[in-house]
């Protein structure tokens, strides 16, 4: 055919590039071709073998292990257009490719497969699409020491292009793929499948609660299709508790801890009133499809009320439980956080993502911090030290976990021989509530974010005294405003006054750009606007001083004539 015979000449679509999101990297199915995968491995493991063992890297020869959530595409054929699918497959050939022993942990969740891999020194990728919806999937790359960091992004893209650059360089005839960008040997098999993981997961929990007691509770486990859905059964037996599977699903349920709106709660109560015939039901709780974030729901006594309780609340509760002496969350974590004893202990708030909150736990322990922990707003704990309670000691485990969060607080209202609701009822009195637009595309998103931020990318903070207002960089020192950034940032406050004017929060006394566009108003609620890292949506966080101003708020912003759609349309 000749020289110019090659696979990018041969391909029949048109390759999208998997990027970088908030955490690891995601995209629609049907862009997530084999070709594309294996691409961004080969990148990224070239990447890491450039590295020092002690700054993350890896060795050729080396086990690189590997698991999967149940999201059909992460390990077979999907039907479509185009044949679509088997990413792990795609996954562990680049594995082999680029030299490393790939291993199988099989189905998995995130912070077991990173727990299992840390503690070794290897490198590890998660194949899952966390969260979102069900036509997404991707994948997140953990280095022999930790999650990968923002810095990491802009070296592994470079390494990525060269891959990309040579594969689509090469003759058809030699190439593994075929022109939809799939392996041409069709069907291939995982290696087997090593059990090793799931069971020093589960063995972590029970050795660093052991003495602790769940016995007569009775606690529902929403299943549906969550990868981590047996083993959290399995570690809420073992401290006594009557766990009751609900839910289950053989098809994957994209369920969002940070958006669990009205449909999604009458789902729970539904499954709690079914399991409750006869019984006290204590709680409901469940996870994402990776299992690395929690949901915990607590039902009232006497009424069976299921009450929701956001990630932000549950990871106040867990840092009170085990002690932290310093904490790491996102700007979008409820407020309530600085109006508790915890306030005397948090770090200056970080962007959103565990790459953010895992540098400022770094930064923590430098300062000589000995219990770190963080989390995000959909409920992702993270431990940045090892952390000390009666003489057992947990070692640290930096990304995103769900099963500590929601032990710590079962254990906690356990302790105090109190409900969950009456437990959360001791925490100050705001209210959260997330929520999104779909099919919301980020760049739209980042252009309407983009034109409520001052010119000065330097200002972080600006606070309004009447029609005066103040400027502050990231590190908190002052920014004196000219006559044109003052007039353009009065400007600003009075056009998102407009908008939210339907609200009914009065006016604006201060806003804040550490990640998207946070408003909060002078009866104290909160609005927060930023669009997705993970995939075309765009997100909105409320806070108030009841859950009815929270939920009104949200869904104020979000409806098919709210806040954010007219804001983004004119």
């Amino acid at each position: 055919m000749g020289l110019t015979d090659t696979l990018a000449s041969r391909l029949t679509y048109r390759p999208q590039e998997l990027r970088f999101g908030t955490s690891g990297r995601r995209g629609l199915v049907a862009d997530l071709t084999q070709l594309e995968v294996y691409t961004n491995v080969l990148g990224e493991l070239q990447y890491l073998q450039s590295l020092s063992p002690e700054a993350g890297g890896v060795v050729r020869g080396d086990e690189f292990y590997f698991a999967y959530d149940l999201r059909p595409s992460s390990t077979a054929f999907v039907p479509g257009e185009n044949r679509r699918g088997e990413i792990c497959q795609a996954v562990e050939r680049g594995l082999k490719d680029a030299g490393m022993r790939p291993v199988n942990l099989g189905a998995i969740p995130t912070p077991a497969l990173a727990y299992y891999a840390f503690s070794r020194a290897k490198g590890s990728i998660m194949v899952t699409g966390s969260h979102i919806p069900f036509d997404r999937n991707g994948y997140k790359l953990n280095t022999s020491r930790g999650e990968l960091l923002k810095e990491h992004e802009d070296p592994i893209n470079l390494a990525v292009r060269k891959v990309r650059e040579r594969l689509e360089a090469q003759a058809f005839g030699e190439s593994l793929f075929d022109e939809t960008g799939m392996f041409k040997e069709g069907h291939l098999d995982l290696g087997p499948v090593l059990d090793d993981a799931s069971a020093a997961y589960v063995r972590r929990y029970e050795t660093f609660f052991e003495g602790c007691s769940l016995a007569g509770k009775c606690i529902v486990v929403y299943q549906h299709s969550a990868v981590g859905r047996d083993l959290l059964v399995e570690i809420l037996e073992h401290f006594g508790a009557e766990a009751i599977p609900a839910g289950r699903s053989s098809t994957f349920v994209p369920i969002d801890t940070e958006n669990i709106g009205a449909p999604q709660l009458a789902r729970i109560q539904e499954l709690a009133d079914q399991a409750g015939v006869g019984k006290k039901i204590d709680a409901v709780v469940s996870m994402d499809g990776d299992s690395d974030r929690p949901l915990l729901v607590g039902v009232e006594t006497g009424t069976g009320k299921a009450r929701f309780f956001g990630g932000d609340l549950v990871g106040m509760i867990a840092a009170q439980y085990l002690g932290a002496d310093s904490v790491v969350v996102p700007i979008s974590c409820n407020d309530g956080i600085d109006r508790c004893e915890l306030s005397k202990v948090v770090e200056p708030k970080t962007r959103i993502g565990s790459p953010y909150v895992i540098r400022g736990m770094r930064a923590a322990r430098e300062k000589g911090r000995r219990a770190v922990c963080g989390w995000e707003a959909n409920g992702g704990f993270l431990t940045g030290s090892d952390i000390a309670r009666n003489g057992r000691v947990l070692e640290a485990l930096p990304t995103r976990d769900a099963v500590l969060p929601l032990l710590c607080a079962l254990f906690a209202a356990a302790g105090k021989n109190v409900s969950i609701v009456e437990l959360f009822a001791w925490l100050p009195a705001r209210y959260s509530r997330a929520a999104l637009l779909e099919q919301f595309p980020r760049a739209i998103g980042a252009r309407l974010v983009e034109s409520y931020t001052p010119e000065n990318a330097a200002i972080r903070d600006v606070r309004f005294a009447g029609e005066e207002a103040s400027a502050s960089a990231e590190d908190g020192s002052g920014i004196e405003l000219y006559a044109e950034a003052a007039r353009q940032i009065g400007a600003i406050r009075q056009k998102l006054e407009l908008f939210f004017s339907p609200v009914g929060s009065g006016r604006i006394t201060h806003l804040n750009y550490t990640d998207g566009v946070r408003m909060e108003f002078g009866n104290g609620d909160i609005a927060h606007f930023r669009p997705s890292g993970n995939a075309d949506e765009f997100r909105i966080y409320a806070v108030a001083d009841t859950q009815e101003r929270a939920d009104f708020i949200a869904e104020a912003a979000t409806g098919s004539d709210g806040v954010l759609r007219r804001m983004a349309s004119g």
